[in-house]
């Protein structure tokens, strides 16, 4: 049975897992490895900062996520595809792993991410529904 999102061992859980996914995937993997060339041992801890401090109330995020997106997007540029796919693979890594009120949460806050940030990068809002 699955449990929720409890301690930030459950943070680093669903983080490294999702970024594996990401690394692995045919949209998204290319710009984070090849065009973005994320540090992963400096990448990894920056994003348990931030997801613990969404979550579980923790103190140690500092950062302007969006700047180095705004960076990236002037190299290649981000769409709607890339953040749906993004939050596609947030969602499912989520409810792989865990069920609860936090993972729910997770799940909304990634959505509203994605759904907030896409229109700066792609024009436009709301995901897109297959076939539109």
């Amino acid at each position: 049975m699955k449990h929720d999102i409890e301690h930030r061992a459950d943070i680093e859980r669903l983080i490294n897992t999702f970024y594996d996914n990401v690394q692995a995937d045919s949209l998204l993997g290319p710009v984070f490895n090849d065009v973005a060339r994320v540090d992963w041992p400096k990448h990894l801890p920056v994003m348990y900062n931030f997801w613990e401090f969404l979550l579980l109330g923790g103190t140690q995020y500092q950062g302007n996520p969006i700047q180095k997106h705004f960076d990236l997007h002037a190299v290649h540029p981000l769409t709607a595809e890339h953040f749906d796919r993004w939050l596609h693979l947030f969602q499912s890594t989520v409810d792989d792993l865990f069920a609860g009120p936090v993972a729910d949460d997770a799940k909304f806050r990634a959505f509203a991410i994605s759904e907030t940030w896409k229109p700066k990068f792609a024009g436009g809002h709301g995901m897109r529904l297959p076939g539109n």
